[in-house]
């Protein structure tokens, strides 16, 4: 008989920690110390000095963000690449079969709830700004030829583009904008969300980062390295939101510029930010069921409206086979896509798919702890099916549908004017092209100011459980205080550099955090595998 395996380090006995026991009470708060003090603070200290010298800090962005892409490049996509395998490893795996929660665990919510509050708050934004602007301006790039320059493509087309071949050059550009919609994304925040559930539900611990890494580290995490950890997610969480805030004040005050007339200042975004953040604040002290549940569900229905109206309305015919032929060029063009070296096409690595991966991750505490909060009761292997192909399924047919519409109307010459103007404008020309188009811009424009509020209320109420440690019940004065903060900081960052600024932000938080992230794999593999083994009765146990 082979010996039997051993057992995790970590098992439910081991820990002995009662959440909120080193928290204090100050002034109606419940802060968890030092993390509240030093995340607030620095976030405090930073909105006041970026708005005593715009000038410096606009300086320092636009240098922050081309150094990172350009030196770190291949440890992002090599990390984004490990995420999609360990994600696919734990779908095929004996490991899959652990329920979160326990064997008795039932789901909280339903198949419908659950999938709307994790879409609303994983892509939202995002999908509403470049759906249409990605995938045309792939296909443009990529139709457009390439430059070459001290023999350097200088080129923002995938993989050097398919110049003069319309066909080659769609199949390219679907393909790219997939591998930033798809399965890398997803895989983030599979691996987050699944580490905090399975350590809060199954072990007992917080639901807050520093809980994922007690194989690794212990008892410690209750201390500084524990601490530390915390804060990074926060910084990650609050400059993630801010760059999708930023997205969204865009192309909201763009729509309304466009079916109103109101012009886009910068006055008007920041009184904009004031007033969705004000409709946040309302959902965050509703608290999850009843605010942040009810809008992501009103919001999928109505981004379902606008979906199926779009496939009826524009080139039905394109849109549907189109999502067949994009499935099959994405699977075509992963691998080099996902290759991080010997690259040609260096400013659309650097430009689109760096950016993205640590946006992505930046945002993953924010996102992985949302999706663990209503995730109880799911087995491992249900879980990172539903967070990892569903979600893709439904982002290929998203941008099939919005960014294939676009292409035909460049392609066919009826709607050439979609092309030439700015990104946050694209969806509304594009839409100018259909019937009813005051209707569905004004869809539009609600689509993208809901989102905007469920990003930002369910951001509020992951920072708050975090500088809580791990408390989901936090004082409703602690909510306000992160929802606020949140607009504060994108309404900085927009004024301090605009979307540029946005960017470099989450590109300087998501990275350092992309090294958590790999360590929690390792950590949450120690912890599956302790759960199987002390969960498998003796008869069944591996090796006997």
């Amino acid at each position: 008989m082979e010996d039997e395996p051993k057992k995790s380090a970590v098992t439910v006995d081991d820990i002995d920690y009662e959440v909120g026991q080193d928290n204090i009470q100050v002034f109606g708060l419940d802060i968890h110390n030092p993390v509240f003090a030093i995340s607030g603070g620095v976030v405090v200290v930073f909105v006041v000095l970026t708005l005593l010298f715009p000038v410096t800090t606009e300086e320092f962005f636009s240098w922050l963000r081309p150094w990172l892409t350009d030196n770190f490049d291949w440890f992002l996509m090599i990390a984004g690449n490990l995420f999609v395998l360990f994600s696919l490893a734990l779908i095929v795996t004996p490991l899959g079969s652990i329920r979160l929660g326990g064997a008795d665990a039932t789901p909280d919510y339903s198949y419908l709830g659950w999938f709307s509050m994790l879409f609303a708050a994983g892509m939202g934004i995002g999908l509403m700004y470049f759906g249409v602007s990605e995938p045309l301006g792939h296909y443009q790039a990529a139709i457009g030829g390439v430059s070459v320059e001290n023999g350097v493509r200088t080129d923002w087309a995938p993989l050097g583009g398919a110049e003069g071949d319309a066909a080659a050059a769609q199949s390219l550009a679907m393909a790219a904008t997939i591998y930033h919609w798809g399965l890398h994304p997803w895989a983030i925040y599979a691996v987050v969300a699944l580490s905090l559930a399975f350590f809060s539900y199954n072990r007992g611990l917080p639901l807050t980062l520093r809980s994922v890494f007690y194989p690794l580290l212990g008892e410690r995490v209750w201390g500084w390295p524990g601490h530390i950890i915390d804060t990074l997610a926060v910084f990650a969480t609050l400059f993630g939101l801010a760059t999708s805030l930023g997205f969204g004040a865009e192309q909201a005050m763009a729509g309304i510029e466009f079916l109103f007339g109101i012009p886009a200042t910068d006055g008007n975004k920041v009184i904009l930010i004031i007033l969705i953040t004000a409709i946040a604040l309302v959902s965050v002290v509703a608290g999850l069921d009843a605010g942040v549940k009810r809008l992501s569900e009103i919001n999928m229905a109505l981004a379902l409206v606008l979906l199926v109206f779009i496939l009826l309305a524009g080139p039905t015919l394109v849109i549907v086979t189109g999502f067949f032929q994009n499935t099959a060029s994405y699977v075509t063009y992963l691998l080099p896509l996902a290759n991080p070296f010997g690259r040609e096409d260096v400013n659309f690595l650097h430009g689109w798919t760096t950016f993205y991966w640590a946006w992505w991750i930046s945002w993953s505490p924010f996102v992985g702890m949302f999706i663990a909060r209503v995730s109880r009761g799911r087995t491992v292997r249900e879980f990172v099916t539903c967070v990892l192909i569903v979600p893709t399924i439904l982002s290929i047919i998203w941008m099939s549908t919005f960014g294939g519409t676009a292409i035909e109307q460049v392609a066919s010459a009826t709607n050439a004017l979609v092309a030439e103007v700015s990104d946050d404008l694209k969806l509304f020309i594009m839409a100018n092209a259909l019937p009813l188009t005051q209707i569905v811009s004004f869809l539009g424009i609600v689509l993208v100011i809901i989102f905007f509020v469920t990003s930002s209320d369910s951001g509020s109420l992951v920072i708050d459980t975090i500088t809580a440690g791990g408390k989901v019940d936090a004082p409703t004065a602690q909510r306000v205080f992160w929802a606020t903060f949140e607009g504060l900081v994108a309404i900085t960052l927009l004024l301090s550099g605009g979307l540029a600024a946005l960017q470099s932000a989450a590109v300087a938080t998501g990275l350092p955090f992309a090294v958590l992230l790999i360590l929690m794999m390792v950590s949450t593999w120690q912890g599956l595998r302790g759960e199987r083994y002390v969960t498998t009765p003796p008869a069944m146990a591996p090796g006997q």
